[in-house]
């Protein structure tokens, strides 16, 4: 199971809902995944479409409870490689579907002509309960949250630019900082950072997977910081390393060129030191020596050396 999938199925078990927000969220859905339909006689019919069972049983409940009607429910297979069960969610004439539509907030009609309405009304926009029902409801109807494990993604597909809009604008009023893009047809509103995903599954009541995101937000923190410290202390080491090569190939040169004998007795002390113990550190080695020398006296011995070695180089 997908963890887009394991949100939704959560959300759909939040019933702890009255019915202004049982509207509210039906009317999210609606907008965002259903199809309004003409036929002959100017008979309205309204379908809603979704591929999780527990998405197209909460509509119906909903349908149910707050509207008394008994929609019908129509299972084919998807046309998907996935070959998933598709729920059709069937609400007609028969089921007063413009009293429905209108109460949702997606039907006006004004002297017998019929509009579509895909903004969110101000009662909902003005009412805390409201506002967090409507995002739960567009979340299920068009909404999807990649997998945390690998990145942090979550976005509502939706079908109209001010609808989109208008919805960013109610979830950046909850301090957070979604975005819009448009994707061929669709408008998409998206928020990428994890911490701001964490703030919004906690804005529709997905507290478990709240949890579970939250679980991998911090092993994936403790895996790149010791991937950031292993790969600094490899650098660190690479470069200790590759110092010392160098300076034992500057030492053994001026030992074959001129002897060790014609440096200065701090030199020569430093460089016989090196020569023997060639992967002590330059601390250990400043400790060996009579007075005791700190890491960068040593460094600076050392770079002496190697450049008397470079000017040998250039004499030969």
């Amino acid at each position: 199971m997908s963890f887009s999938l394991k949100v939704k199925n959560e959300v759909c078990r939040y019933s702890n809902i009255d019915e202004e927000e049982a509207i509210a969220e039906l009317s999210a859905i609606m907008k965002v995944s259903g199809t309004l339909m003409l036929g002959g006689k100017r008979q309205f019919s309204f379908k809603i479409i979704t591929e999780n069972a527990a998405i197209a049983r909460f509509i119906f409940k909903i349908l149910k409870d707050i509207f008394h009607i008994h929609t019908r429910i129509l299972v084919k297979k998807s046309n998907s490689l996935k070959k998933n069960n598709v729920y059709v969610i069937m609400i007609t004439e028969d089921a007063d579907v413009r009293s429905i539509l209108k109460k949702v907030g997606l039907l006006k009609e004004e002297e017998d002509v019929f509009s579509l309405d895909y903004s969110i009304t101000e009662d909902i926009k003005e009412n805390e309960k409201l506002k967090k029902a409507y995002i739960r409801g567009a979340f299920l109807g068009g909404g999807s949250i990649s997998n945390p494990e690998k990145t942090y993604h979550l976005e509502f597909v939706t079908h109209d630019s001010d609808y989109a809009l208008d919805l960013s604008k109610l979830i950046n009023g909850y301090g957070l900082n979604s975005k819009v893009i448009q994707r061929k047809s669709s408008f998409i509103v998206y928020i990428k950072e994890g911490e701001q995903i964490v703030d919004l599954l906690n804005i529709i009541g997905a507290h478990s997977s709240l949890l579970e995101l939250e679980n991998i937000r911090i092993m994936k923190e403790m895996r790149n910081n010791v991937n950031r410290l292993v790969n600094c202390e490899t650098a660190n080491l690479s470069k200790t390393v590759n110092a010392a090569v160098r300076q034992m190939e500057s030492i053994k040169l001026i030992q074959k060129e001129i002897g060790l004998n014609r440096l200065p007795e701090n030199l020569r002390d430093i460089a016989e030191l090196r020569l023997n113990y060639p992967d002590e550190s330059l601390k250990e080695l400043g400790e060996m020596l009579n007075p005791k020398v700190g890491k960068s006296g040593v460094n600076h011995r050392l770079r002496r050396i190697e450049k008397i070695a470079d000017e040998l180089r250039k004499e030969r």
